[in-house]
């Protein structure tokens, strides 16, 4: 039996950038990753840096293929950098296997050569999340049903693309393949898409994408998934009655959820949450005395930035003054890759209604800002909300090109609790999105 004094189950953003805190501190470290093709985790094989390629290609003109071949060359040159970012390590190894726990600190790794019994001092559990997949007739028997993960994985580009769900991975992946010259149609739940933002900036999305060529059946239901011979027939139950949608591929974008199955809880003290995320404290440790979690495995944000903080977290717990933990995470802000982007940070105008706090809106076209029209994309609109007396940012959602840089200039205001006006009075260079906020806070 092996003891290390780290092991850290997973090679995701918090894990792989801990092992290399683990190492600078001259503590020895395995990480195991039972998929090679994962070293680097989630968003840099198969999230957030593949598909914003895909996607700013897609918008740039490129055709599929070569956008598909652009993809794989970034994805791979990034995860064999990460690997060797970790295993390049003196005290560090890297160990491709399935991981187990045996009992609360005992782990049980499986590769081709067979079976070995592991123990630390500490154990970090950094696994990801993983697609949810809904129970549906005839979903988890078809062979042209993808999750994200494995539409990306496809060299032809899907000429009928249907997806199911009209959360933000489902609009990027339709405005994608619409940019592509795909015919898109999703399938939403729900009346109306991004329903946790500002209502007249998703009501001004959707027609954009519909003007991309988006259908939407809204309100439905995907009742019956069947292979044909040549593609996909789906059945969708909507408010006007049942119809058929033929497709050649079906996405399910229904949400993801924590990736613990393989991991045996259930032979240990590790309690897990509602939703089957593993319950950590405020310092990210288990029931479990030192068995840590870090990122979507914890029920963090399902953001690879929020991971990244929670190996903060870790490393100031461990090697810092302790100061910093879930409770204190600085305000960040998020953002959904159409054309052009959504992103927004702090409140919307529904939750400071249902609160109860006063607010001041205010609001600009994009059409306004010089930077659009030099772009050639004048859609969309800014929308802040202040409060009335201190002029505190409590919430911007910016729907316009470059808005996923322009919000986090918003985000550092509002974390050092500066007035509006700041924004307002400062100069940006020129011509740049970011002079909106001139105007924008121009009360």
């Amino acid at each position: 039996m092996r003891h290390f004094t780290n092991i850290i189950i997973g090679f995701g953003k918090a894990g792989k950038t801990l092992a290399g805190t683990l190492v600078q501190h001259g503590q020895d470290v395995l990480v195991i990753e039972k998929d090679a093709m994962m070293y680097g985790g989630t968003c840099i094989n198969v999230a957030c840096l593949p598909t914003k390629n895909m996607i700013i290609n897609s918008h740039n003109g490129e055709d599929y293929a070569d956008a598909f071949a652009a993809k794989n060359k970034l994805t791979s040159m990034l995860r064999n950098k990460n690997y060797h970012k970790v295993t390049d390590q003196e005290t560090a190894t890297v160990l491709n296997a399935d991981a187990e726990f045996l009992d609360d600190h005992t782990l049980q790794v499986t590769d081709d050569s067979g079976t070995e019994t592991l123990t630390a001092d500490r154990i970090f559990i950094n696994t990801g999340s993983t697609p949810i997949l809904p129970n549906i007739a005839g979903l988890n028997d078809s062979q042209r049903v993808f999750t994200s993960k494995t539409l990306l994985d496809q060299s032809q580009q899907t000429k009928r693309l249907a997806i199911l769900g009209s959360g933000p991975i489902g609009l990027e992946f339709a405005s994608m393949y619409a940019q592509f010259g795909s015919d898109v149609t999703v399938i939403g739940q729900t009346p109306a898409i991004l329903e946790r933002y500002e209502p007249e900036i998703a009501t001004a999305a959707k027609a954009d994408l519909e003007t991309d060529g988006v259908s939407f059946l809204l309100n439905a239901q995907l009742t019956k998934v069947a292979d044909t011979a040549t593609g996909l027939s789906l059945t969708v139950t909507t408010e006007t009655g049942s119809q058929t949608i033929d497709a050649d591929a079906l996405l399910v974008a229904t949400g993801r959820r924590a990736n613990t199955d393989d991991l045996h809880l259930e032979r240990t003290h590790i309690e897990t949450g509602s939703r089957g995320e593993i319950a950590v404290n405020d310092t990210l440790e288990t029931s479990v005395a030192n068995v840590y979690a870090l990122g979507d495995v914890a029920g963090s944000p399902q953001f690879t930035y929020v991971s990244l903080d929670d190996w903060r977290i870790m490393a100031n717990q461990l090697f810092g003054d302790k100061t910093r933990t879930r409770t204190n995470r600085p305000i960040f802000a998020n953002t959904i890759f159409l054309n052009p982007a959504i992103s927004s940070v702090g409140q919307t105008e529904v939750q400071l209604k249902a609160a109860g706090t006063p607010y001041q809106v205010l609001k600009m076209a994009t059409a306004g800002v010089p930077k659009a029209q030099v772009i050639g994309n004048p859609r969309g609109s800014y929308k802040a909300l202040i409060d009335p007396e201190t002029h505190q940012i409590l919430g911007v959602t910016i729907y316009a090109e470059e808005a996923y840089e322009t919000i986090n200039v918003i985000a550092v205001a509002m974390q050092n609790h500066l007035p509006a006006e700041v924004l307002r009075d400062q100069i940006y260079t020129h011509p740049t999105m970011t002079e909106a906020l001139n105007d924008l806070f121009n009360f």
